[in-house]
This record gives structure tokens, sequence and C-alpha cells, in this order.
């Protein structure tokens, strides 16, 4: 989820006055106007296509759930293709110089460090999760040794069958396919490659670009309200979740485009995705409870046990070491020079070059 300078121009004044650049060639100019209704445009076009083949098509309805998903996966993927189409053809490429693919972050080179460093980076923002997990293993292991029960081979045996059977599990679970696959690579192909480029050819600031994109990324999610309020029966109590919603897909979206702006890579910004849906919302606190759940659906640490005197207090404080570490390492690895073998003479779908 895109810096073609006239010669005579200072590429990182370019970059950061928010004026249209040019191809470079005396080719056309986009205006900010023609991106905003281009983006607003797509991101109508990514919700309402899911709607298509019952009400416009009319479709019978779906006899199951997964049948449901599967027309949903193919109206998203219809939806990145014609984004990407539509895309190209509006954006000031001139076809014999630019790979149309690398416009749109498309690329195999560099790709161990799109999909490492970012998702290092993310992880920080998830240290209070990780500690909590680990602290919640160790409370079962020591809960195994008060009943008598010591680590042995067939209890590691039973852990590596339960992960494979857990993993094959989810590899044919239709809702993990649309939370880990497709969600993410259409919404990223939409909504940073195809709308981040527009908006910087626009002439869009850097930073602008970055808190700008979001917004319709977030608009997107606005069609939850109805099947909230229908689900819930309560408009306060939809309006309430989506509202959050909304605010997360901002906060991520932000963090994505930064990902995608600076590395001009979408391994970047998609990894990332996957691994916030599979996470969740970060766990800043844990409070010291009984055999209730916490939000993930894990259980919380047992009142009793010795490692839960001291969970609360350490997963704050990985927290908020996770996010100094995230704040302190952001710029630093997400470094054009790590992505990118040319950091100079971009197009202006690519602002990384003028952002070192």
């Amino acid at each position: 989820m895109y810096l073609l300078i006239n010669p005579s121009e200072n590429p990182m004044e370019a970059a950061f006055t928010g004026d249209a650049v040019s191809d470079g060639g005396g080719g056309s100019e986009m205006s900010k106007s023609l991106a905003v209704i281009t983006c607003t445009a797509l991101a109508i076009f990514y919700v309402a296509i899911l709607y298509s083949p019952t009400l416009i098509l009319r479709l019978q309805p779906p006899d199951s759930f997964q049948s449901y998903m599967i027309r949903r996966f193919i109206c998203a993927a219809i939806s990145s293709v014609f984004s990407l189409i539509a895309c190209s053809l509006i954006l000031p490429i001139q076809w014999g110089k630019s790979h149309l693919f690398s416009v749109y972050g498309i690329r195999l080179d560099h790709m161990w460090q799109a999909v490492v460093f970012p998702l290092t980076l993310t992880s920080l923002m998830y240290a209070g999760t990780l500690i909590l997990k680990l602290l919640l293993l160790l409370d079962s292991g020591q809960e195994d040794r008060e009943n008598g029960r010591s680590l042995s081979l067939d209890s590691i045996k039973n852990v590596v069958y339960e992960f494979i059977e857990s993993t094959f599990s989810l590899a044919s679970d239709i809702s993990a396919w649309r939370n880990y696959l497709v969600a993410p690579l259409t919404e990223e192909l939409v909504f940073r490659a195809c709308m981040i480029p527009l908006l910087l050819c626009g002439g869009f600031s850097t930073y602008t670009v970055v808190f700008l994109c979001p917004i319709f990324f977030s608009l997107a999610h606005l069609n939850h309200l109805l099947e909230y309020a229908q689900r819930s029966g309560s408009w306060p109590k939809a309006f309430a979740v989506v509202g959050f919603q909304l605010g997360y897909t901002v906060i991520f979206g932000s963090y994505a485009s930064f990902l995608f702006v600076r590395t001009g890579h979408l391994t970047a910004p998609l990894v990332a995705h996957i691994f916030c849906n599979y996470m969740g919302i970060p766990i800043i606190i844990s409070r010291r409870t009984g055999t209730r759940r916490n939000c993930q659906g894990a259980p919380k640490l047992g009142r009793n046990s010795k490692i839960a005197r001291f969970t609360s207090g350490m997963v704050t404080v990985a927290s908020v070491a996770g996010l100094l570490g995230f704040l302190w390492l952001l710029f630093p690895l997400t470094t054009p020079h790590l992505y990118n073998a040319i950091t100079d003479n971009c197009m202006c779908w690519h602002r990384y070059c003028s952002w070192s």
C-alpha cells in the first residue's frame, strides 16, 4: 500500500514543495484534484464491487460462508487488477523507459531486506504481546512441574504435532485466507501501490501522502457499519466499534504508507500488514485474573501463579521498551539504500530518492 524531475530543478526542492512534478521529458503533469478524485474512486470501487454480485448482477446469495468468501475474493482481485490498469493509464509513465511493475513496488530484488527489516520493526510494537505469550508458556511449564509432569520427549512431540495440526487447520480456513493473504494483498495493491504514486505524482509532499493515503484506506472500512449495526442491533455500539476500527486503520495505514514510500518495495508494507492481522491489537497492560481470557483469546495467568505477580509490570515495560525501540529504529531500518541499488534520479512515483 511513486520523482520525475526536470534536470534544471533541485530534486530535494521538487520533492517537498508540493508542486506537481513533470515526467522529465516535457510530458503531461498530474493535478492534485485528479489524484484525489482517482483515489476516492478507487476506494469506492474497491468496496462497491464486493456487493455487485447480488445488488448489480442479481446473483443468488451464496449457499455457504466459503462460497461467500470466494465470491468476495474474486471481486477484490478484479478491483485490484482494474486499479493497477487505471493507474498505469493515468500516471505519467513513459512506457519505453519505466518498468511497469516497479511503479507499484512489485519487485523481486532486495526481497529478504523487504521482509526481515519491516517485520523486525513491526514486531517491536508487539513486544508486550510477545512477552505475555512467553510468560504464559513459562506458567504452563510451572503448572506441569507442580503436577508432577516434567519436560519429556513425548511432550515436545505433542507440541510439534499440535503446531503442525494448527498450521494445516489454518491453511484450510477460508477466514485465514482472507485475513492473511487476500485482504492484505489486495488492500496493499490498491491503497498503497496505486494511490501513493497518484498522490506523489499529483504534487503532494511526502508527509502529506503518508497521512492522507490512510484516510482513503479507513473510509473503505465504513461498509462494516451497517453489518455491525445489524449484528448487534445497536447503532451506538456499531459506531463505537467502527470508530475504533477507523482510528486503528489510520494509524496502521500511515505506517504502511511510510514503509512503501521509504522503501519503494510493496513487500515491506505487505508483510507488516499480514503480521498485524495475525497478532491483532497490541497488548499494553495485562491484569492478573483467574481463568478469564485476554482480548486475543489466550488464557491469562492465574492469580496465584508466581509469574503472574510480575506479569502486568513486565508486559507494560516490554511495551514501552518496544515502542521506544520502534521509534529509534524507524528510520535506520527503512533507509532507502537498504532496499534499492539506485537512490537518485527517481521518477515522480518514487520519493525515496529525496528521503534518505
